[in-house]
């Protein structure tokens, strides 16, 4: 690709084990990725605030990840009032949502503090970015009654091409990551190849679902590109054209300039 960058818009840069993390930023860096980590605990906050500071073309996003919400406190909201309020790296409030996968054991709290991030973007005009697993009606539901004015995108889509639809007349973004290059994953190749480049972003979600050729190893913030390459692919249209208007609709999100 020419001069595009590429903007991932969800990386655990930080929490890559088997990589060097430093080399994995560079390796993201000389490719023109810029990086976006999401924050998931009451704690991680902090780290996730010192972890952006440190490199160039890595962003942030504040926010407790819905497996974590027991951690979630009133204090939670004003630690990251003061993050964002001194660090202008923090462009969202992430990863925030519902998670019945695991444990459907504390559904009601999960909804309570998933609000309660919701009406804080909204507060501080931050975008959302919206963790939901097998909670997509509930999810969306939340999004009409309780977002007023923040962007939102749904991380590692997972629902079907009629949801990504429902989902784009509310305005919502759809991210896509490394699923879409896995061979069974029809659903998510189907949305890739017919929602409208206008709702589209792209992710990584690293160190997991790492995308073919990579798949089963550690995934990186760099292997956004084969995520763009397959997306290409599906839509037959170039890489380039994939990035240059994922980058633009983050852009448009996040309200920078990606170079």
């Amino acid at each position: 690709m020419e001069n595009t960058y590429i903007i991932n818009t969800h990386s655990h840069a930080n929490m890559l084990r088997e990589t060097n993390i430093d080399k994995a930023i560079k390796n993201a860096q000389d490719e023109k990725i810029i990086t976006i980590v999401p924050s998931s605990t009451a704690e991680d906050i902090f780290e996730v605030n010192e972890f952006i500071q440190k490199y160039n073309d890595v962003y942030g996003y504040v926010g407790v990840f819905p497996e974590e919400v027991k951690t979630f406190t009133d204090k939670t909201l004003s630690d990251m009032e003061n993050i964002i309020r001194t660090n202008k790296k923090i462009i969202g409030i992430g990863e925030i949502g519902l998670d019945y996968y695991w444990d459907k054991s504390f559904k009601e709290l999960q909804k309570e503090v998933f609000i309660k991030q919701i009406e804080f973007a909204n507060q501080m005009n931050l975008p959302l970015n919206i963790h939901s697993r097998e909670a997509h009606l509930d999810t969306l539901e939340i999004l009409k009654k309780y977002n007023k004015n923040s962007t939102a995108i749904l991380h590692c889509f997972s629902g079907s091409l009629e949801f990504a639809k429902e989902c784009i007349k509310e305005g919502i973004y759809i991210a896509l990551g490394g699923v879409v290059t896995f061979k069974n994953a029809v659903k998510a190749k189907e949305v890739a190849a017919e929602i409208p480049l206008d709702n589209l972003l792209l992710e990584t979600d690293d160190p997991y679902l790492a995308p073919v050729p990579f798949r089963g190893k550690e995934n990186q913030p760099m292997y956004v590109k084969y995520v763009a390459e397959e997306i290409a692919k599906l839509r037959h249209t170039t890489t380039d054209e994939i990035a240059k208007a994922t980058t633009q609709n983050a852009e448009r999100i996040f309200n920078f300039n990606a170079k």
